[in-house]
């Protein structure tokens, strides 16, 4: 029986990426990379063999689709800001029987889920990120990377996040779940950008994520869900916020109990807001969960 031994909610700004190269803009997202390293450390040391990453930068349209590819390897450059990201190796195992077991959860649930073993299907820059900081140990985790539907809804995604909690019941795997994706995402207009490298494009969402964190770090997470489809629609959700809601699906919706544990400061990012928590697992894994139907 598998059992879930970390769960968090990671930035993945290509800010990270400029911050870990030589030049002008070398260490300026140093807290985000300390807290990254950190949260690979404690998966590491908590046992984690499968990251499953719900990417917000695998946009889908259409369905739930997960990527069960038993390697990923390749050179990324990101389409969106290849003068952010390029020339970034990578090299991860996958888990293919996991990915099959999420698929299989999902269409149990009621939703249309596409599971893929394509030879082209690639990473994106929402798993690379995080994992060129957080996996670098040998041997390394397998990763195991969820897609973000951009018109899906807050519920869908918390049935979605059960699903994944059943089909990591079913397995043998101790799994890490990220929900890889920012807080506030509003960007500034095309002309603005450069000026909001460290800045948040409203004052309002930048008080809203506070809300939020604080709101995580209180417990309140039932309160948290409440909010969540107007705080999604309201501060301009990347992909739907569905990295988020899969998040608390997989730790059990509003009967959670758990808190989240902030490992850097709130930083604004080219107008988003941005932030790594570590949510409590101990005595809230899977094995607690209400047994499969399967």
């Amino acid at each position: 029986m598998g059992s879930l031994a970390l769960a968090a909610k990671i930035t993945h700004v290509p800010s990270i990426w400029l911050s870990l190269q030589d030049g002008p803009h070398h260490g300026i997202r140093r807290p985000a990379e300390l807290a990254l390293r950190e949260l690979g450390r404690r998966a590491h040391s908590r046992g984690v063999d499968t990251f499953i990453i719900a990417d917000t930068h695998w946009l889908n349209s259409s369905g739930f689709h997960v990527n069960a590819k038993s390697q990923h390897s390749g050179s990324y450059a990101s389409h969106e800001l290849p003068h952010f990201i390029r020339d970034l190796p990578y090299s991860y195992p996958g888990d293919h029987s996991l990915a099959a077991l999420i698929g299989e959860e999902i269409h149990a649930a009621g939703l249309k889920s596409l599971v893929h073993d394509i030879k082209d299907l690639g990473l994106e820059y929402g798993t690379l990120v995080p994992m060129h900081l957080m996996n670098a140990t040998e041997p390394r985790i397998r990763v195991l990377p969820i897609g973000c539907n951009m018109y899906s809804t807050i519920p869908e995604n918390l049935v979605v996040g059960s699903a994944i909690a059943r089909a990591v019941e079913r397995s043998d795997r101790r799994v890490g779940f990220l929900a890889s994706g920012s807080l506030s995402h509003a960007f500034p207009t095309n002309a603005l950008t450069d000026k909001y490298l460290n800045r948040i494009s409203s004052d309002f969402h930048a008080h809203m994520d506070h809300v939020v964190l604080r709101m995580w770090t209180e417990g309140r997470i039932a309160e948290f869900l409440e909010m969540l489809p107007d705080y999604n629609v309201k501060c301009s959700g990347e992909g739907a916020m569905a990295d988020t809601a899969m998040l608390f699906g997989v730790l059990g919706g509003a009967e959670y109990v758990g808190r989240g544990e902030q490992l850097c400061d709130y930083f604004p990012s080219t107008g988003t807001g941005q932030v790594v928590v570590d949510f409590t697992v101990d005595g809230l894994g899977v094995r607690q969960r209400r047994p499969s139907s399967r």
